[in-house]
């Protein structure tokens, strides 16, 4: 099959349009952080970074006033509610959960069947895996619902530390105002979500199973979050 003159110059002309839409996207995310940044100065605000703080109503939080900077936060046998209504189906909590680290990398989906409930996910580091000097000494990335870390010659701590401190976690917002947030979460901000473990149940009988500890890896291993608070610092 060959293409016409006149294909080739609509496509020509549909790239350059996805090209503009992408960059004019990214223009108005950095615009926005930078009108933050100036808002922070004028509050008097001596630290140049600035903080989000969101938190969704209706949706407990039981362990905001925990520390969660040396392992995540969580507890089955806490009460919480019985579930959350999602656009095409539930989320049922089966612990509740805050986790507070370094972010190693945010990756954002639209197209798969998870990206119904979460559009994010989000790769924590805690205890050793938020170290700056061991980080650098890994490659790490994130695709198709997994985070993958790598290394040259011996890895900078133990493999079952990396496994026990890091996590590729699914994000599902509360509302609208944290699935915004969430998207726009950069590498190395220092992140606190409370909210709670779920299994997810669409309307036609799919389910989604978060795990329900760190000391797993691979297929199943990632956490499904039920984010009802979002607390992040820009680094």
């Amino acid at each position: 099959m060959t293409l016409s003159k006149r294909s080739f110059w609509l496509i020509g002309i549909a790239l350059v349009l996805i090209f503009v839409a992408v960059a004019v996207n990214d223009h108005f995310a950095k615009q926005a952080r930078a009108d933050a940044h100036r808002e922070a100065l004028a509050r008097g605000s001596t630290d140049p970074t600035v903080d989000v703080d969101i938190a969704a109503m209706d949706c407990p939080t039981p362990f905001d006033s925990e520390s969660a900077l040396d392992q995540p936060l969580q507890d089955s046998a806490r009460d919480m509610p019985k579930a959350f209504a999602l656009k095409v189906g539930t989320a049922k909590p089966v612990a509740t959960f805050a986790v507070e680290g370094r972010v190693l990398g945010r990756k954002n989906y639209s197209s798969d069947r998870e990206s119904r409930f979460a559009p994010t996910d989000i790769a924590f580091g805690w205890s050793h895996m938020r170290d700056a000097d061991i980080l650098a000494k890994l490659h790490i990335t994130q695709s198709s619902r997994w985070y993958h870390y790598s290394w040259v010659g011996d890895p900078p701590i133990p493999l079952r530390e990396i496994v026990q401190s890091s996590a590729n976690m699914h994000m599902i917002p509360a509302n609208a105002r944290i699935e915004d947030a969430l998207s726009d979460i950069e590498r190395d901000d220092i992140v606190r979500v409370d909210g709670y473990l779920v299994k997810v149940a669409d309307n036609e009988g799919w389910v989604w199973q978060s795990s329900m500890t760190r000391q797993d890896s691979g297929a199943g291993a990632c956490e499904v979050v039920y984010v009802c608070r979002l607390r992040v610092t820009s680094n």
